[in-house]
């Protein structure tokens, strides 16, 4: 039986791998350090299908080092250590450490984490991890700290269609073929910026095929994939998709899609904790302001699933959809922190007004440091206004207010109090 095309196209060398330029490209920093011929620890961070564990291996192979892998989905703290052992062995005098590549190392418990540390310490295994959740939420500190972090990003439309024409006329079995690409959006629609997602649908499009003349449109894509929806699904990419509708769903004020998602992902075996964390982030993104609340019912529902586990914990989840569906809606402060970022890089480090600083030391209140301060608390309503802002920027404004019931409460006091500053 052959190899799936995915698997067959997967890149032995840089110069076949797809994407990436800012990490592989000329002179970029994994370029430079597989070049050097020494590598030290990293976490690659990206979405599915963009080339982590091909990446793994091309250093593997360009180094020429003793190579182990594993997998956080089956492989305990016994596995570790059995590979651990099994490197000390391999390891000789004047050469690289053996390369240890664990794939969805957020995975990984604590204390199959903490069997690594040592290891890793030492200089036993170089490890290289592969993840696609925030591995600050998931990789314990002192593993993290140890390991550089580089971020993948998906492919961009140039990158799959230079993968689909390779496949095309390079793949053993598919250049026996006549095969035309006409049209291309479906195709690029549906895999998302992810290779493997690509590949598939194009096995899946010329494997139903009755003919080797193969006309690639975008209705048959679109016709293939409505008959076998999962085919080019294999590995969970749609893991993705349908947290991007979750949240579109609670974003759009629509309960039923929101609890429709949430049961895609529940019998899909995803992550409680992966679901939970989303609703955290949607509390505070989309609906803000217009209900603090929403962010008290989220992390409550975060508390719970920790405690009570699963499958009861589809209760306090789907009772946090519910809420942040129906809940009005406002994204004025995380506009607000996105816009004050924006300011912070392109006008730098401005300097603290004098009368802001701390003043701890006689020669700091000597240099005017807290000089003129007005303490709130010693004014009626427990305000006077003052500047905050750097000078620079004293009339700059990043909230904006959405006037929503509970968000026009605030924004008034905030009239009442500066006047016209806040006048939109």
């Amino acid at each position: 039986m052959s190899e799936p095309l995915a698997e067959r196209m997967r890149p032995r060398t840089l110069d076949e791998y797809v994407g990436q330029k800012h990490l592989v490209g000329e002179g970029a920093v994994l370029r430079k350090m597989i070049d050097t011929g020494h590598i030290s620890s990293f976490i690659l961070w990206g979405p599915p299908g963009v080339g982590k564990t091909t990446l793994a291996h091309i250093i593997a192979n360009k180094l020429q080092t003793p190579f182990y892998t594993l997998s956080a989905v089956t492989s305990g703290v016994k596995d570790v250590r059995d590979v651990i052992n099994k490197a000390k062995n391999s390891t000789f005098f004047n050469s690289n450490s053996p390369i240890l590549f664990i794939d969805e190392i957020h995975r990984f418990s604590k204390s199959q984490q903490d069997s690594l540390l040592g290891a890793v310490e030492r200089g036993v295994v170089t490890l290289i991890g592969a993840t696609t959740e925030n591995p600050s939420f998931e990789v314990i500190r002192p593993l993290l700290s140890r390991c550089q972090l580089y971020v993948l990003k998906s492919l961009q439309k140039e990158d799959l269609l230079d993968l689909l024409n390779r496949a095309i006329h390079e793949d053993v079995e598919l250049k026996k073929m006549n095969i035309t690409l006409a049209e291309t959006d479906a195709i690029m629609r549906y895999s998302g910026g992810d290779a493997r997602k690509l590949l598939n649908i194009l096995e899946l499009v010329v494997g139903a095929a009755n003919s080797d003349e193969v006309v690639i449109t975008d209705q048959l894509v679109v016709d293939r994939l409505q008959q076998n929806p999962l085919a080019y699904d294999k590995d969970g990419e749609m893991h993705y998709d349908i947290i991007s509708a979750f949240i579109k769903s609670i974003r759009g004020s629509d309960p039923d899609a929101a609890l429709y998602w949430m049961a895609r992902m529940i019998e899909g075996g995803e992550d409680p904790q992966f679901i939970a964390r989303r609703l955290v982030i949607s509390a505070s993104e989309d609906i803000g302001l217009a209900n603090p609340n929403a962010l008290l019912l989220a992390n409550a529902a975060f508390d719970a699933v920790m405690k009570i586990g699963w499958p009861e914990g589809r209760i306090p989840l789907a009772e946090a959809a519910v809420y942040l569906a129906t809940s009005p809606k406002s994204n004025s402060a995380y506009m607000g922190i996105n816009d004050a970022l924006q300011e912070v890089r392109k006008s730098g480090n401005q300097p603290v007004p004098l009368h802001l600083r701390n003043a701890p030391t006689e020669l700091m209140a000597q240099l005017g440091y807290s000089d003129g301060y007005k303490y709130p608390h010693d004014y009626p309503g427990n305000f006077t206004a003052q500047q905050y802002l750097p000078d620079a920027l004293q009339a700059r404004r990043f909230w904006h207010a959405q006037h929503t019931p509970s968000e026009e409460r605030q924004y008034q006091r905030m009239l009442q109090l500066w006047g016209d500053r806040f006048k939109d």
